[in-house]
């Protein structure tokens, strides 16, 4: 069985950085992407960046040129380096793979989630 296990969130002021760490394990053949959604409460899962296995990197336009996608497909890892948060930034943060499981088919896991939140 494949784990997703998140880690970084935390309570940082408005203008703060944080950065969100994901590290996937088990039976991963292969990678497709690996990317991060939020959940603020009252709203839908939205996603905030993805990067695919040939390094393309897709942003939400609210977090373009404040947050930053990393990836290392070796070790199943993906980082998001998110500068210059704002109140609505504040939500709860999903990591989640895309991948190829022992038969060759794909599939998707997803992390339990990390808080963050941005308030002074």
């Amino acid at each position: 069985q494949v784990q997703v296990v998140e880690s970084g969130g935390g309570l940082v002021q408005p203008g703060g950085s944080l950065r969100l760490s994901c590290a996937a394990s088990g039976p991963i053949f292969g990678i497709y992407a690996m990317g991060w959604h939020r959940q603020a409460p009252g709203k839908q899962r939205e996603l905030v960046a993805d990067i695919t296995s040939d390094d393309s990197r897709n942003y939400l336009d609210s977090v373009k040129g404040r947050f930053s996608i990393s990836g290392d497909n070796a070790k199943n890892t993906v980082y998001l380096q998110m500068n210059s948060l704002k109140p609505e930034d504040t939500a709860v943060y999903y990591c989640k793979i895309e991948y190829i499981n022992g038969r060759w088919q794909k599939q998707e896991s997803w992390g339990q989630g990390t808080q963050v939140t941005v308030s002074s």
